[in-house]
Order: C-alpha cells, then sequence, then structure tokens
C-alpha cells in the first residue's frame, strides 16, 4: 500500500500521535456539528412531544370534567 510506504520511514509517534491528531482537527469540526445537530434535533423532538401531551392533557382535562359531570347528572336524573 502507498499509505505504508509513506509512513514507514518515520518515527513511531508520528504514525500513532501526529496522524491522529491531524485528522481529529480537520474532522473535528464536521463530527461536532453532526453531533451538536443531532442533540439539537432531539431536544426539539422531546419538546415538542412535552407540548403536544400537554395540550392533549389540558384539552382531555376541561372538556372530559364538563361533559363526564354533565353526564353524570343526566345519569342521576
Amino acid at each position: 500500500m502507498a499509505g505504508k510506504g509513506i509512513l514507514a520511514g518515520l518515527p513511531w509517534w508520528v504514525t500513532w500521535v501526529v496522524v491522529p491528531v491531524i485528522l481529529i482537527v480537520v474532522f473535528g469540526g464536521l463530527i461536532a456539528t453532526a453531533v451538536g445537530f443531532l442533540i439539537g434535533l432531539l431536544f426539539k423532538v422531546l419538546i415538542a412531544a412535552a407540548l403536544i401531551a400537554g395540550v392533549i392533557y389540558l384539552v382531555r382535562r376541561f372538556t372530559g370534567s364538563s361533559s363526564s359531570s354533565s353526564s353524570s347528572s343526566k345519569s342521576d336524573w
């Protein structure tokens, strides 16, 4: 392979320290952007689910209590 030929004459620390550090510096911004986007998307999905659940709870609480009280009063009569 050409890669092993290029790195063959260099010290071990270049292969195992310098090359990974360079790759992390070059592609680290891309990785951080992707991870940040996924975390932000997950946060927005959780906020949306909580808001929808809250609206459903409030609607059922207010409409259910008025309809159940009227239906129970009708059944009492």
